[in-house]
């Protein structure tokens, strides 16, 4: 069990939670993530460790509120503990020098982004981090980015904030000025990686996409969370969660994570259905 030390709502649908996990806060890596159970009859659900502190010995997880599990991890009140936690899982992001960096994140993927653009600016690359939401109010993390960057764009899709558009077409004009990248990571919804990541490879960028699929053991033992890369089976929680952009199979992918939209879909309903007779 893990103790929720804070509790903080980033927009309507995003919330942040520090937990104490002292043994994942001294091993983590950018990258890394952990499976969680809110509670005894909850699924287990992969999050990416935002942010964490070895020394004080808690970690920061960053989630939508989508699902049944989103939904009963929301209910859960500070001083109290999720069910299950375990981790760190997957490899860490690769850190090394590159030279200048390219990351770009859409809606809640911005927080996994976030531990990777810090390790790669630590690492003395020239970072450029680009930020996409739907609106204003879904930026979220932009005061610690904008401080763990050397320059940040931000494109919301109804040019509430920063530019108008998508972050693919702050890219786009990036390269259209001249400017070049010698890596680049990308994480968000699937759609916007495939797009995006596509202009990046085009452009010549050794690109590396963080996938998403469902996972439930996180060993590689149940296979939910199989992805094709370069035309080979991966598995994304022990062989990923990066993976190069250029081989992954994202129409598969797209098909895989909608399979299973009608259950959650009925299983929202149902928790909100019981939560409403219990009020």
């Amino acid at each position: 069990m893990a103790k929720i030390l804070k509790k903080e709502q980033l927009s309507d649908t995003v919330r942040r939670f520090r937990l104490h996990a002292p043994l994942i806060a001294q091993k983590r890596k950018a990258g890394q993530f952990v499976i969680l159970r809110p509670c005894e009859d909850s699924e287990r659900i992969p999050l990416t460790i935002a942010d964490a502190d070895a020394g004080e010995g808690w970690l920061d997880i960053i989630f939508q509120v989508m699902g049944k599990t989103t939904m009963q991890l929301r209910d859960l009140a500070e001083g109290e503990s999720v069910r299950d936690l375990v981790g760190p899982l997957g490899k860490p992001t690769h850190i090394e020098n590159f030279g200048r960096a390219l990351c770009v994140g859409g809606g809640v993927g911005v927080a996994p982004l976030y531990p990777i653009i810090a390790a790669l600016h630590a690492a003395g690359n020239d970072v450029t981090a680009i930020v996409g939401a739907r609106t204003k109010e879904l930026v979220i993390l932009e005061t610690v980015i904008k401080a763990s960057c050397n320059r940040l764009l931000i494109a919301t899709d109804d040019g509430s904030y920063g530019t108008k558009g998508f972050v693919s077409d702050i890219f786009k004009g990036l390269t259209d000025a001249g400017e070049k990248f010698d890596v680049a990571f990308v994480v968000g919804p699937v759609i916007m990686m495939k797009v995006t990541t596509a202009l990046t490879v085009a452009a010549g960028i050794k690109t590396y996409a963080s996938l998403n699929p469902i996972m439930i053991d996180g060993t590689g033992m149940c296979g939910g969370c199989r992805v094709t890369v370069n035309g080979q089976t991966k598995f994304a929680c022990v062989d990923g969660p990066e993976f190069d952009a250029s081989q992954i199979a994202w129409d598969e992918m797209v098909t895989r994570l909608n399979a299973y939209k009608s259950f959650e879909a009925r299983a929202r309903e149902n928790y909100h259905e019981c939560k409403m007779v219990s009020a």
